[in-house]
């Protein structure tokens, strides 16, 4: 009886069926280096309406307990912040991005580093499009990194909109570290 239970256990976990349920690890190439890890992260929220975004892949960009925070300035009310954690992001704007189409490209960086600490501010573009002429939204994500000997992590992503009152610093549009 025992060796026909550990014949089906290894035959179970051998299927295909096992092998889909295990969750994939992080692509060593999105992990290897800051520009990397960065970049993952704008690939993996952007694509055309309909597409479905590979939320594994976000998921394996972040450290546990990674928390992603929009600055929310609404006229009415006082500024506020959301802390959303990867699954919260994933089922809150995830269905957004996909239906609508969403392509966020970084077009400056400034990066302070200590150790395996860093900070980035990505300054960033929005566009419905990829073709769009212009982006219906710019602003900034304050990225915190964290490099634990084998790979990039990152920590925190906290982001604010350019707004008409508010708009991004000229030393923000250029990059310090491309």
């Amino acid at each position: 009886m025992r060796r026909a239970l550990l014949t089906l256990a290894l035959a179970l976990a051998s299927s295909p069926l096992a092998a889909q349920a295990a969750p994939p690890g992080p692509r060593a190439s999105d992990v290897k280096s800051m520009d990397a890890i960065i970049a993952a992260l704008y690939e993996v929220i952007s694509g055309p309406a309909g597409q479905q975004r590979d939320w594994d892949r976000m998921r394996n960009l972040f450290v546990p307990g990674a928390r992603l925070i929009p600055a929310v300035y609404r006229p009415d009310s006082v500024p506020t912040l959301r802390q959303w954690s990867v699954e919260d992001y994933i089922t809150r704007a995830g269905a957004m991005l996909e239906k609508n189409g969403f392509f966020e490209t970084e077009i400056a960086r400034q990066v302070d580093q200590y150790g395996g600490v860093a900070q980035a501010f990505s300054t960033y573009e929005s566009r419905h499009k990829a073709e769009d002429p212009a982006p219906f939204v710019r602003g900034i994500n304050s990225i915190q990194l964290f490099n634990d000997g084998q790979r990039w992590w990152v920590v925190t992503v906290l982001w604010e909109g350019e707004r008409p009152d508010n708009p991004i610093p000229e030393k923000y549009l250029k990059s310090s570290t491309r």
